[in-house]
């Protein structure tokens, strides 16, 4: 019996062992953590012949090496041991990489870019839903691929001929693991959001349409270069039948036709603005498709059916609709799930108002740009909530955006300190560093009262892991306390003592 090894004991990695398993191979399973969950698991997984090594990392000694290596998308593609195995002709491939060659026979949708690939790719599946398709999201949101690869039955189902449905369940976007896939049952598309990470370790994904979102200078500690950074997300697109891009993003339409000559082009500034002769503009306030050079313009949607705020929406919404168009799906069905779509949880997600403050999570705003277009979507004056792992990135029009928009900052996290030392050099002094969630929830409810401030917005503009395992525990955790202090629970006072030299900031010691 061939050998197989999965790195990583998270949702893909337990995904990919099952696959492999049902497809006959001797699974290994390891992880270097060690918890009480992942005991449990371990012996979850005995029970199924899968064997799991906690605590240690994969080594290739001995004879018994594997034949196949499975990555999770968090394990960084070039560490030493994927190098070692590479070299010992040891094939290494992603999660995202062996579901594909599980459901390569189904077209698929690939949605990648550095932001607003998330609320894309849950609009994009609604709609295909909203027409009867049987097309759960996956990948970087939803369910891992591998899970999706495991429903796969063996059943016919007839193509569907993108109708309109019931109105559907919308929560089944935002909750990974809920109940849309059915075992055995028979897919019409899969709809998979693609990480940088998930794109270089999968050499053969090749999606019948693909989209890009944005692309800006990200995950750059993994990458190195932007280069290198760009060159892996334009992987995706080149092996892609059709292509969707942003073309309202800086660096992709700096591009344009030259390196993209065949793409639809998308724009919410209207039809002179768009790239090629074919594309999705936004015209007299409705989504309009111009599918060739010749084909006369047709009005699709209209934009106020989206109830998500920005122009950043309207962004992604011309691309799914766009996606959509192009996968043969009607205006009743795109209308139907546009109308229905509630956003997606912590990007800009409405927690609750309080005494006519809006309490608004952007916990997946983990870098600079997404933090700046959080902070442009929502009304000003606004109490900003940031800080957290702070990222390698430009931070100017983030700040820039501070000084238009935020009566005043909170800061938490490790990143704090730099952040208050970067808006004193820009000369924004109304910033409090507070440290922690638990102080900043009922900070910036007093603040919201002190400057009538509409608006509390969590948008970090940093990574989760100094205090969080990921950015939806904390934007869950920034929930709860908006919502136990609506609903009248309120935590001790926090004093926050005078620095000498502003009687705007404030700091709180560590304890």
């Amino acid at each position: 019996m061939s050998k197989a090894t999965v790195i990583g004991l998270g949702k893909s990695g337990v995904a990919a062992a099952r696959l492999l398993k049902r497809e006959g191979w001797e699974v290994e399973l390891s992880d270097r953590n060690t918890s009480k969950t992942l005991l449990e698991q371990q012996q979850e997984l005995a029970a199924e012949q899968i064997t799991v090594k906690l605590g240690q990392s994969l080594e290739l000694n001995g004879a018994n090496l594997p034949q196949l290596i499975v990555v999770s998308p968090g394990v960084p593609w070039d560490i030493p041991v994927l190098v070692e195995a590479r070299q010992l002709g040891i094939e290494t491939i992603g999660e995202m990489e062996l579901a594909w060659r599980n459901l390569q026979s189904l077209p698929w949708v690939g949605i990648t870019g550095t932001n607003g690939k998330t609320t894309t790719t849950a609009l994009i599946a609604a709609i295909f839903q909203a027409a009867e398709l049987n097309a759960p999201a996956c990948g970087n949101i939803g369910y891992a691929a591998c899970e999706v690869a495991l429903s796969q039955g063996t059943g016919s189902r007839e193509q569907g001929a993108g109708g309109v449905g019931e109105a559907f369940d919308n929560s089944s976007l935002l909750t990974p693991n809920s109940s849309l896939l059915t075992p055995n049952s028979s897919l019409d598309w899969v709809i998979a959001e693609v990480s940088s990470y998930q794109i270089e370790s999968s050499s053969s994904l090749a999606p019948r349409i693909g989209v890009w979102t944005t692309f800006t200078p990200d995950h750059l500690s993994r990458h190195q270069t932007l280069e290198n950074y760009y060159n892996i997300k334009a992987k995706l697109l080149r092996q892609s039948e059709l292509q969707v891009f942003n073309g309202d993003d800086a660096y992709l339409s700096q591009l344009g036709l030259s390196a993209w000559p065949d793409a639809y082009w998308t724009s919410v500034r209207g039809k002179d603005f768009l790239i090629s002769e074919k594309g999705f503009y936004i015209e007299d306030g409705w989504v309009v498709e111009k599918l060739t050079a010749t084909s006369a313009p047709e009005p699709i949607v209209k934009v106020s059916s989206l109830r998500m705020v920005g122009e950043h929406n309207q962004q992604n919404l011309l691309m799914a609709v766009a996606t959509a168009r192009l996968a043969g799906i009607n205006r009743d069905a795109i209308a139907l799930a546009v109308r229905e779509f509630p956003g997606v949880a912590h990007r800009l997600e409405h927690i609750c108002t309080w005494e006519g403050i809006d309490f608004i999570n952007d916990s997946k705003a983990t870098n600079y740009d997404a933090a700046e277009v959080g902070l442009a979507s929502v009304n000003s004056p606004a109490i900003l909530i940031a800080g957290g792992e702070a990222k390698a990135g430009d931070d100017t029009a983030w700040l820039a955006q501070i000084q238009t928009k935020a009566a005043a900052v909170l800061l938490i996290g490790s990143a704090a300190p730099a952040f208050a030392k970067r808006l004193r050099e820009v000369g924004y002094h109304t910033y409090h560093i507070v440290e922690t969630m638990e102080r900043a929830v009922p900070k910036s409810a007093e603040l919201a009262k002190q400057y009538q401030a509409p608006v509390v917005l969590l948008s970090p503009a940093c990574a989760s892991f100094d205090q969080y395992p990921n950015f939806e525990v904390r934007g869950d955790r920034f929930r709860h306390l908006c919502l136990a202090w609506a609903g009248g629970w309120k935590p001790a006072k926090v004093e926050f003592p005078e620095l000498e030299n502003s009687s705007q900031e404030s700091i709180v010691q560590s304890r």
